[in-house]
Formats: structure tokens, sequence, C-alpha cells
């Protein structure tokens, strides 16, 4: 590895190294500015060396080797499912295709046809969408990105990529007959989930969150503090972590919500006393035990509650559009749009303009409408 040293100015030096040549044929350097003696800018020197030389060890990386000490990384800060996903995705998808190339001989156009070949061709035989091959460039482009901050790569080939274009997706958000048809319904075989698809119409709170809820979390005027979820781990192990967005937020309930809430307090307290045990502040409010203290699994009630939609013959409706309705049904009235994105536990809002935007154009007509009519109230024409 050669290196050496250039004068800068007085006291000033660059330190170079000569790394190769890239698929251009033009030279690399790995270069660093030394101020000080000509003493300290020759040990500055042979660190640099000592560097390249890692870098070019690193150099014959694949993206097998990538993968694999990225997934070490990433697997304490992603949550259960996340992490799961993320594996799938690269297991099925990504390192087929890639997993013996170098990542250092990566180039845009590479990924481009990879893109274009899960379009038309997909994984065995089925097409992927383009929302799909989205999600699969985000996770490659986010593993090149952590390569390139460990110095692996000199450029991310992922960011000149062109996955195809994803269209916005138009919310097919049910109506007020609807949720209340299947909350109803709920009421007859199991108040429980009543009482839970209240809470996620009336709050917009995730499935987890919801399954995290203790008793511990409502004060006596009624607002609910949102900090944890509940997420399915591998094994049918449960684990609870913070909620998406990892802040905690506060939602106020309504007098009929916090009265559905006092009938399911006492129904867990009945559970409890059969088992010769006390409701705990600490219990959870949805809870697969007779004492409060195992929460019920977020997919059981997707479970339920698509059972409940099968009954009543309703289709396309998920659990997760309640949230939706919770949202769209609070900016058709009105209510500012930094509330709704605090009681939807969005981080700015930002996000719930971008999802939302269809429900604000209903808002914006009737906001024509009653300027014009002060206009005309005070008009002559």
């Amino acid at each position: 590895m050669r290196g050496h040293l250039e004068p800068r100015g007085s006291g000033t030096w660059r330190a170079k190294v000569f790394l190769g040549q890239d698929s251009n044929g033009r030279q690399r350097y790995l270069t660093r500015t030394v101020h000080g003696t000509k003493r300290e800018a020759d040990a500055q020197l042979r660190q640099l060396i000592l560097e390249a030389g890692l870098a070019h060890e690193t150099s014959q990386a694949t993206m097998d080797d990538l993968a694999a000490k990225w997934l070490d990384l990433a697997a304490e800060s992603l949550s259960p499912s996340t992490l799961r996903e993320y594996r799938r995705l690269l297991e099925k998808i990504v390192l087929p295709q890639f997993g013996s190339v170098k990542i250092r001989a990566i180039r845009p156009s590479d990924l481009d046809s990879f893109y274009a070949g899960l379009r038309r061709r997909g994984v065995s035989g089925r097409a992927l969408s383009a929302q799909s091959v989205h999600h699969v460039h985000a996770l490659v482009r986010r593993l090149l990105n952590q390569a390139l901050k460990w110095g692996w790569i000199l450029s991310n080939p992922a960011l000149n990529a062109s996955p195809p274009r994803v269209d916005r997706v138009v919310l097919e958000v049910p109506d007020v007959e609807t949720v209340t048809q299947i909350i109803n319904l709920a009421q007859e075989r199991n108040p429980d989930i009543a009482c839970f698809l209240r809470l996620a119409a009336i709050t917009g709170a995730r499935r987890g969150e919801l399954c995290a809820i203790r008793w511990r979390d409502f004060d006596k005027s009624g607002v609910l503090s949102i900090s944890h979820s509940i997420v399915d781990g591998r094994n049918d192990e449960l684990i609870e972590k913070g909620t998406k967005t990892h802040a905690s937020r506060k939602v106020v309930m309504d007098a009929l919500t916090m009265r559905v809430l006092d009938s399911q307090r006492e129904r867990c307290e009945e559970r409890s006393k059969s088992c010769g045990k006390k409701l705990l502040r600490n219990s959870f409010v949805f809870s697969s035990s007779l004492d409060g203290s195992i929460p019920w699994r977020p997919h059981r009630v997707t479970l339920a509650f698509k059972r409940l939609c099968d009954e009543l013959e309703i289709n396309g409706v998920r659990l997760h559009d309640l949230r939706h309705f919770t949202a769209t049904q609070m900016l058709a009235s009105g209510v500012p749009v930094k509330t709704v994105a605090g009681r939807l536990g969005h981080a700015n809002a930002a996000t719930t303009l971008n999802v939302y935007a269809h429900a604000l154009e209903s808002s914006d007509a009737e906001a024509a409408h009653l300027l014009g009519n002060i206009l005309n109230d005070h008009g002559d024409y």
C-alpha cells in the first residue's frame, strides 16, 4: 500500500494513500489533512495506510457478509416483527440474487435489472407489486448505506437505482354505520372484543398498543397514556416494547367510553376473584389469563375482527382500518392536523397529511361552502 505526504502550507500536510483504480480506470486515493510537525504527519500517514489496508480487506466482502453483520447489529434496535420481515426478504429475495456478489461490484444498473425481474417474474413465478419491490429496495438501500458508513464501499449504488413508481393508495375507510355494526355484534358475541374495538375507533391506537394497555395507564380524569406495544416474537413469545415511534402519548377518553371501560374492569375483577386473586393496577386491560397477567396476542384480535366481518358479510375492512376511520372522522370534522397526529402517535403532522390527504379534501370543500356563505351574507351580489 503506497502513501506519501504533500506539504500544504506552514504546519499543514496532506497524507495520501493510493487505493488502486475504480471500474472506470480512475485512480482512487484515501486522503487526510494533518496539522502539526513533519513527524506528526508521518505518524498520521502510517495510520492512514493501516486504515487503507483494512479497507482493502473489506473490498472482498459479499452481500452475504454484509447481511449477516448488519442483522447482528440491527437485532437490538428493530422490533421482532420488523426483524422477521427483513430476514424473510433477505433469505427469499435479495440474497439468492446478490448473496455471493462482492458489494463493491454492485451497480445501480444491476439493481434496476433485479427490480424489473421482480416485477415480471417475482419469486417462484409470482410477480411482485410495485409496493413490494419498493420494500425490497428500501432494505437494500439500508444495507448498502451501512456498508458505506463502515467504509466498505465508496458510494451507495441504491441511491441511484430506479425502483418502480408506486401509485398513492386510496384508503378504503369504513363509515360510521359499518363500524357501529361490527362493535354491536362484538358486544353480543364477546363484550371484551367490543371494548377493544371501541377503544381502537376512539383512540386510533395500533392493535399492539391496545394489547399493551394496563389499568394503571388510565388516570382519574379519563386520560390514557400509551407508551408500550405488544408484538408476537419467535416461538409464540410475546414481547412488550416501546411504541412504533418510540414515544409515549396521552389520549383523552369520552364519558361513554369510560363507562364501557368501567364495565370491562368489572368483568376483569370477577375473573380475578374466580381464581382467588385481586385485580392489580399492573394487570392488562385485555388479557388471556384470569388474573390479567398475560396480554392478548395481536394477531388473535385480528382473527376475531375478521370473524365478525365475515358474519356480517362485510368485505374489505381490516382491523387497522379502524385507525384510518379515527383519522378521517377527525379531519373531516375540522380537528386540527396537529391534534390528529398527536392522537394517532405520528412522529410529525406531515405523515398525517400524506396519508390522509383525501380526508382534508372533503374538509376543504366544507370550508369553501362556509366561506361562500359568509361572503353571500355580507355582499350585494
